[in-house]
């Protein structure tokens, strides 16, 4: 192992336990009463992870493999992923919940539409990056 991958590896690990510990520190600094409805926001991420999320990329990803080209298959996949995750971090904003209208200023931008142009950039660039991929490849 070279010494610049050594490094790399200790900054790394550095960084992750500095993470670790200042949530640690935010989990402390909640409080126990809290405690509970963290543990359940936590095991919800990993239900709705094993249970919902990672099947659905599994099939997604067999069905891909058999469909398309292989130049397309590598964007493909990592526009499964980046879409996927931008859609999941949007649904609450796509869904408007916590809107009230005591307070117009909550929700008060165009999520739909941005969502859709995030939506076409990462089409974009999966049709770009397939497109190079096929250019490479003959």
């Amino acid at each position: 192992m070279t010494r610049g991958v050594q490094l790399g590896r200790v900054m790394f690990s550095v960084l992750g336990v500095g993470a670790l510990a200042y949530g640690a520190w935010l989990t402390w600094e909640i409080g126990s009463s809290q405690w509970l409805a963290l543990g359940k926001w936590l095991a919800g991420g990993v239900i709705a992870h094993d249970l919902m999320f990672a099947p659905i990329v599994v099939v997604l990803g067999v069905i891909g493999s058999r469909l398309l080209p292989s130049f397309a298959r590598a964007p493909v996949a990592v526009v499964v992923v980046v879409w996927g995750t931008l859609t999941v971090v949007a649904i609450p904003f796509l869904g408007r919940f916590g809107a009230t209208a005591s307070n117009p200023t909550l929700l008060d931008r165009p999520y739909r539409l941005s969502w859709f142009i995030g939506t076409a950039v990462v089409a974009a660039a999966v049709v770009v990056a397939s497109f190079l991929r096929r250019r490479r490849e003959q």
